[in-house]
Order: structure tokens, then C-alpha cells, then sequence
């Protein structure tokens, strides 16, 4: 809303500050002020009022107590004259109000005996510095205390109303009325509308009728004061396209108390402007509007805005906005005028005197409290180090749906009957919920194959569903895909990462089995049975290590050899353990020796290296796997195994003929087997 800055001065008699020293503080205090532009002898600030504040600062007079409070300067009170009825001839007009719910206050006055002329400079002058005609000094006047008081007023010709009756109303679905600017509207259920005993005379709350326009031959005036339903005018102006200054006005809301203290300016000003008597004086007010009281504590401004303010100063402010305010021991009893409708808590006076006391003025300060940490999520705990171990042996997380469909299923076994089915699924690959975390990993690798990516390491830690008893269960699987050259070594890659995986979890007493695979923990079909182990803890089964075959890869399009790792992550939560045994480092040199043994292919690692381990004993701290080979040069049948054997003393350092006699030992043990045999 624009206002004129001299218009403003008018209301007090010290001298405000300069216009863009007012815009400032209007901004840090109450409503962002978009713009202060030099008109003539006069600046005009723009300012952009807020909705819930504009019953009480949507006009001059409720801006000018709003600068007053800033400033500490009290503005004049707006002069007023009585509405007292004088004896005349004229005949009372009828008036009727249909609906008290939209219309919840009709108040207005029968003036005899005015003159129609131009308005004064000052009326004149004042009301184009802000955008309107001026047309004559009755219009003008209702345009004045419009902006004044934040009431508008309507004037009607008495003459021109017929049978001496105006019924307010709401109008009937293609009722029209011809308005000011002589435009016919057709209106919906809804609109307002006033019509004397023939016709209507004016769309209420927008713009008035032609039939009934104040003209200069008027000489009676009927002068309206009207609360209207905000939202019946707001929908009415949007539907016609029918703005006005008026209807901007009423669809932000009017307090209807307002209306006899508008009409009594208005009377005092027209005895200045055209003169006239009241013949009638008509306030329909059913259902009155009455202040509210809040109590609050008094230290309770203190405690929400941070500082100390003295009860005189918040007292201060209160009434300078006028709210009435008594204390009452510690409590403040603050009455809240009717033009405060956004007013409501406590809370809200607390802001009141906050922003006006100034949010610059109350100095920061960090708060004090004590951090309680938060209850220790065991399960996040041993999740998080799971990724982390996995992450550090260069595998990347994945996030798969829980869901997969009827080609995952068939592909790995699984009957329709075993798998919980989804009701509404969102399409046919996520039919079913999922009863294992692989099937998803392999579609992870196969469209990343259509990229070039030929060596892919990801891990996915999550639940599946099993139908049975309707379980949940944490599951940790990770895949290695591997090129065809490397085909041998992604099973002891595979097992490698899980040991070190195993080993930073804490779980002891891992061990390999030969695969036996149970039906509600993983199918045989998956597997290729030369290249895949069950891993054990303390007799337990926690899941399972191996190749996929050949078969599920085609069927899932994924053309690289692919090893998987399947934990039970709920069995490996519960045996985790932070506990870490920590031994100190020989200060005595360790010695390498390689050897090769020739075995049947049908041969487990896991047999060779416990004769070498117990062979060797205490003194053999590592023997490392380090190739596998099966191919050309070696007898129909055989496979070559080459391992790193470490000795070390934690007492002395080994002699060469000590650590010969020891690795001799080792080769005995070994080819007792008569069909191993051992090339050193």
C-alpha cells in the first residue's frame, strides 16, 4: 500500500525522521517498505503490509500508531463528531439486512442538505499524491476515510432510492447490477448486493451502483459504513475482475467495530465540506465483536526473547499500540483491541513487545545444555563396521529394491509358494519380496557390464523375507566379478575378503566345510559344487562362499565369472566382538620358503595346508596360498598348489640348516600321501 510521507507528518507534531531513515526502521520493526519515491513537495513510501496485520495498519491513522510506537512519539487523535439526529422532512429510509454471517455490521447516515463542489487542495492534493481522482468532495470524502481509518464508506443518492428501502442481501445466480464505471455484471450465489424496491443499487464492498451515483445534483446522501464477509468479496472481485481499492480492502478483513468511528470522522470532516444535517441514523449490529484478555507472566518475556526488560518499558509498548494492560502481582492482564485479530497467545504480545523494543538491541548469546549422548545402536554399530571393513577392501555399497520377479525366482529355484507375493506390485519384476540378496547383485553387474565394466566388488547389507513364519533377516552379500584370465583366483579372493571382513568383526574360530546347502537358507542350484564352501564359526553355519554357475549367469545375462559371498548378518551381529588381541611384534627376522605339491584335483586346500601347519608347528606363523594352477603340462587329473611358508622365532633368530630341517620335516609330512607329490 502506498502512503504520503507529509499525510503521515500529519498525525503528529514533532518532526518524523527523513522518509528513507522511516522506511528503515518500518523495515526492521514491522513491514519491509519496497520503496520511497520523491512526488512534488511530498515522498511516497511503498509499503507492503502483511495480511494478518491489516485491520489495524491498512490505513493512515493504524500506521501512524505503529510509528508512534517505534518512535516513542504520540500521534492525534483523529477528530470526530456525534452522530446525533436532527428533525427534518425527510422520510427514514428502511434498511434490511438478510444474512448477519456475511454481513456482520450495517451502520449509515441520512444527510440532508449538502452541497456538491470540488474538493479542497488539501483533499485534493493528498489523495492523487497516493493514485485516486478526485472526482467531488463527497467521493473524495469517502475515499479519505477510507484511507484514514481503514473503513471504506459508500455515498448513495437519497433521491434515487425507490420506495424509500434498501434490502442487503445476497444476490441470486443471474441477477446483474450496472456498477460505476457502467459495466453490467452478471452474479453468481454469492456476491453481495443492496437493492431498494425495484432494482439493484450497488455491489456491496466493490464498487456502488450507476442507478443510485452521487451526482452534482444531489442533495441528500445516504452514507454507508459496512462490514462485509472478507471471503464472499474477495471470491466476488476474483470472479468479475472487478478491483478496487475498496475490495482489496475488505478481503484483508475490516474490524467491525470500526464502522460508527469512521462515519463519525466522516461527519466531521463534511461539515467542513458541504455541510448537511443527519435525518437517520441506522447501526445493525446482531452478534457484537468484543475485546479479548490474555494474562501472562510477566517473566516470560524475559525468558523467551533473552534479556531483561523492565514491566514499565513492556507496559509502555503495550499501550502505545493500545492494548489495555494491568498488573496483577507477577502477571500482566493485557486486553487486545478488535482491530488485533492476529493476536491470540501470549507468545504473540511477547513479539509485539520484541519487535518493538528492537531484536537488535537484545544481545546473542550461545545456549547452555548439557549433551547427553544418544543410547548406543548395537545393530547401526556392527553395520557400519561391516560397510566400513568391506569399503576399505575396495568394494562399493549398493541399494536394491526389496523386491524381485518371476525370471529371479525361476532362475534360482525358488517355487511361487516359498515367496511372500506382493497384493499391488508396481511392475512384474518386483512381483515378489525378496528372499535373497543375490539375484540383485548379479542385475547390478550385468547392467554395469553394458557400461564396460568388467571388474565390479559390491556389497548390499539388508533384509530379506521368508515366508515361512513371516520373518525378517539381515543379510550381508558381496559378488566379485572377474575376467576370464582371472577365473581361478575370485573364489580365494572372495574368501580372502571375507576373513579380513570376519577378522575386524572380531569372530574367532572361522573355518571352512564343505558345501551343504539347507533349502531355507540358500539353493544347491546356485552354486558351482568344485568352487564353494560353507563358512563356519564354533560349529555354526553363518553362510556361504562360491562361484555362481554357469547356467543362473546365462539365464541372467551375466557373461563374467561372478563369486558371491552370503552371511547370515544376524548370526555374525551376535558373534561379533570388540575385543581385539593384540601380540607384539618378533624383533627376530622371519624366512620365506616357497613349495609346490602336485595333487589330485579332487584335493582340498584346506587339507594341504593343516599336514603344513602341523608339520611345521609353533615355528610356521603364515602359509599363504599364492597359485592354483590346472591346464596343460600337468598329468590328466592334477592341479599344482604353490604356497609362501613363514618361519619365525619370537625368541632368536632361525638358522638356515634349523629352518631346512623344518621345511624338510613339512615335504615328509606331505608325501606320505603316495599320490601327492611335492616340487620344491
Amino acid at each position: 500500500m502506498k502512503f504520503s510521507y507529509n499525510w503521515l507528518q500529519s498525525f503528529f507534531k514533532e518532526k518524523l525522521p527523513k522518509p528513507e531513515k522511516l522506511a528503515d526502521i518500518l523495515t526492521m520493526h514491522s513491514f519491509e517498505v519496497e520503496s520511497v519515491v520523491k512526488k512534488g513537495n511530498d515522498f511516497i513510501l511503498d509499503i507492503d503490509i502483511l495480511p494478518n496485520r491489516s485491520q489495524d495498519c491498512f490505513s493512515y491513522q493504524g500506521l501512524a500508531r505503529e510509528v508512534g510506537a517505534l518512535l516513542n512519539k504520540k500521534p492525534k487523535k483523529l477528530e470526530q463528531e456525534k452522530l446525533l439526529v436532527e428533525k427534518g422532512g425527510l422520510e427514514p429510509v428502511k434498511i434490511e439486512v438478510r444474512s448477519s454471517s456475511i454481513i456482520p455490521r450495517y451502520t449509515a447516515i441520512l444527510i440532508e442538505g449538502i452541497k456538491i463542489k470540488k474538493s479542497p487542495d488539501w483533499l485534493k492534493n493528498n489523495l492523487e499524491a497516493v493514485g485516486i481522482r478526485s472526482i467531488n468532495n463527497i467521493v473524495d470524502l469517502t475515499n479519505w476515510i477510507m484511507l484514514e481509518t481503514g473503513q471504506p464508506l459508500h455515498a448513495f443518492d437519497y433521491d434515487k432510492i425507490f420506495g424509500k428501502k434498501m434490502v442487503v442481501r445476497m444476490a441470486r445466480a443471474g441477477e446483474r447490477v450496472i456498477t460505476l464505471d457502467e459495466k453490467t455484471h452478471k452474479l453468481d450465489d454469492g456476491a453481495i448486493i443492496i437493492e431498494d424496491q425495484e432494482r439493484l443499487i450497488d455491489l456491496a464492498g466493490i464498487m456502488g451502483g450507476k442507478v443510485s451515483e452521487v451526482t452534482n445534483e444531489t442533495k441528500s446522501i445516504i452514507l454507508q459504513a459496512a462490514n462485509f464477509d472478507r471471503r464472499s468479496i474477495y471470491i466476488t472481485a476474483k470472479k468479475l475482475n472487478q478491483k478496487t481499492q475498496a475490495s482489496d480492502i475488505y478481503s484483508q478483513g475490516v474490524d467491525p467495530n470500526l464502522t460508527k468511528p469512521a462515519l463519525e470522522r466522516a461527519y466531521f470532516l463534511l461539515n467542513k465540506l458541504g455541510g448537511g444535517k443527519i435525518r437517520q441514523v441506522v447501526d445493525i449490529y446482531p452478534k457484537k465483536i468484543k475485546s479479548r484478555k490474555i494474562k501472562i507472566n510477566i517473566g516470560y518475556f524475559s525468558s523467551l526473547l533473552g534479556r531483561e526488560i523492565p514491566v514499565k518499558r513492556i507496559t509502555d509498548i503495550l499501550e502505545s499500540l493500545e492494548f489495555k494492560v494491568k498488573q496483577i502481582k507477577s502477571d500482566l492482564i493485557v486486553e487486545i483491541p478488535t482491530f488485533r485479530a492476529d493476536i491470540n497467545l501470549g507468545e504473540d504480545l511477547v513479539e509485539e513487545v520484541g519487535r518493538v523494543y528492537g531484536y537488535e538491541a537484545i544481545k546473542p548469546f550461545f545456549p547452555v545444555s548439557s549433551l547427553i549422548p544418544p543410547k548406543r545402536n548395537i545393530n547401526l554399530f556392527w553395520e557400519n563396521k561391516a560397510k566400513d571393513a568391506l569399503k576399505e577392501a575396495g568394494f562399493n555399497e549398493v541399494y536394491n529394491y526389496s523386491f524381485f520377479g518371476d525370471k529371479e525366482a525361476e532362475s534360482f529355484g525358488y517355487n511361487p509358494q516359498e515367496l511372500i507375493e506382493i497384493k499391488n506390485p508396481a511392475n512384474i519384476e518386483q512381483k515378489y519380496l525378496r528372499a535373497t540378496l543375490i539375484p540383485n547383485l548379479l542385475k547390478n553387474v550385468q547392467k554395469n557390464q553394458d557400461l564396460n565394466f568388467k571388474e565390479i566388488s559390491i556389497f548390499e547389507l539388508g533384509k530379506i523375507f521368508i515366508k515361512k513364519g513371516l520373518a525378517e533377516k539381515r543379510m550381508l552379500s558381496g559378488l566379485v566379478s572377474t575376467i576370464q584370465n582371472k577365473k581361478n583366483e575370485g573364489f580365494y579372493e572372495v574368501k580372502g575378503v571375507v576373513e579380513t571382513l570376519l577378522n575386524k568383526l572380531g569372530v574367532a574360530d572361522v573355518w571352512y566345510d564343505e558345501f551343504k546347502a539347507t533349502p531355507e537358507d540358500t539353493k544347491n542350484t546356485i552354486w558351482n559344487r568344485k568352487k564353494c564352501a560353507e563358512i563356519k564359526s564354533s560349529q555354526e553355519e553363518i553362510g556361504f562362499l562360491g562361484e555362481i554357475t554357469q547356467t543362473i549367469r546365462k539365464k541372467l545375462e551375466v557373461p563374467e565369472n561372478v563369486f558371491v559371498f552370503d552371511l547370515d548378518f544376524e548370526k555374525l551381529s551376535k558373534l561379533a566382538s570388540e575385543e581385539q588381541e593384540y601380540r607384539p611384534i618378533s624383533q627376530y627376522p622371519s624366512a620365506i620358503r616357497d613349495l609346490a605339491i602336485l595333487v589330485p584335483q579332487n584335493v582340498k586346500v584346506d587339507d594341504v595346508l593343516n599336514i603344513m601347519e602341523q608339520a611345521g608347528g609353533k615355528l610356521v606363523i603364515d602359509i599363504d596360498l599364492f597359485d592354483m594352477y590346472e591346464g596343460e603340462n600337468l598329468p590328466d587329473g592334477k592341479k599344482n598348489l604353490a604356497f609362501h611358508i613363514i618361519y619365525q622365532a619370537e625368541d632368536r633368530t632361525l638358522k638356515s640348516n634349523e629352518i631346512n630341517k623344518l621345511h624338510q620335516k613339512i615335504v615328509k609330512a606331505l608325501e606320505k600321501n603316495p599320490e601327492w607329490e611335492v616340487r620344491c
